[in-house]
């Protein structure tokens, strides 16, 4: 999943970053609207978790913006005011959730990972596949009943290829997906990891090399 952290409170924008990416996410932080408005035109996110009150463009503007493009992005907007009618005018400018401060991460975790299957034809929570059972929420995978223990970015890659089901996903899409805007292109990172997940989940090997194309399960 491919998140976008706005958040002009840079400690709190660089923790809420570190604790997405601990969970599989791959996550690109600013710390102003202007500069949100520059990546959302450039990159394509599941989940936008926006602060409100933001320098140079307002969060609200950033959030119009959005929906505006016809976007599939969702927004998790952040406030430190709890008010009903915040919340309320949050909503009916765009946003597709709200979340005062002070948060709890596990619950902004929870709505950031909610948000982030409404991005695509909805899918159940648990996603099986190929003998594979792969838990979002609690950081799961089970390749034939037997837990298999994964890197943070060997299950970023095994969710998006779950996620497609069975259609072919390239290299540069879990580069997109799976990475951060701070990723060398030109990298082999992408062959590396499907390697390395493809020996832990053992054989007989369920991920597929498509010659020219990608990867599917």
């Amino acid at each position: 999943m491919r998140v976008l952290v706005v958040e002009d409170e840079q400690l709190l924008a660089d923790a809420v970053a570190t604790g997405l990416r601990r969970e599989a996410m791959a996550v690109d932080v600013v710390y102003d609207g202007a500069a949100a408005l520059e990546r959302i035109a450039v990159n394509d996110y599941d989940v936008v978790v926006l602060d409100r009150d933001l320098p140079l463009v307002h969060g609200d503007d950033v959030c119009r913006k959005i929906v505006e493009l016809g976007m599939t992005t969702r927004v998790l907007m952040l406030t430190a005011s709890g008010d009903v009618s915040d919340r309320v005018e949050g909503l009916e400018i765009g946003a597709d959730d709200y979340l005062p401060k002070p948060f709890a991460f596990t619950e902004l975790t929870a709505r950031v990972r909610a948000l982030g299957r409404r991005t695509t034809v909805a899918l159940p929570p648990v996603l099986e596949r190929a003998g594979i059972k792969l838990d979002p929420n609690r950081r799961e995978v089970f390749r034939d009943g037997k837990e298999v223990q994964l890197a943070p970015k060997e299950f970023a890659v095994l969710e998006v290829l779950m996620r497609s089901e069975g259609t072919v996903v390239s290299a540069e899409q879990l580069l997109e997906k799976a990475w951060d805007e701070n990723t060398d292109p030109f990298t082999n990172v992408v062959r590396v990891t499907v390697m390395t997940l493809r020996r832990k989940l053992g054989e007989p090997a369920v991920i597929v090399t498509v010659p020219g194309s990608g990867y599917r399960i």
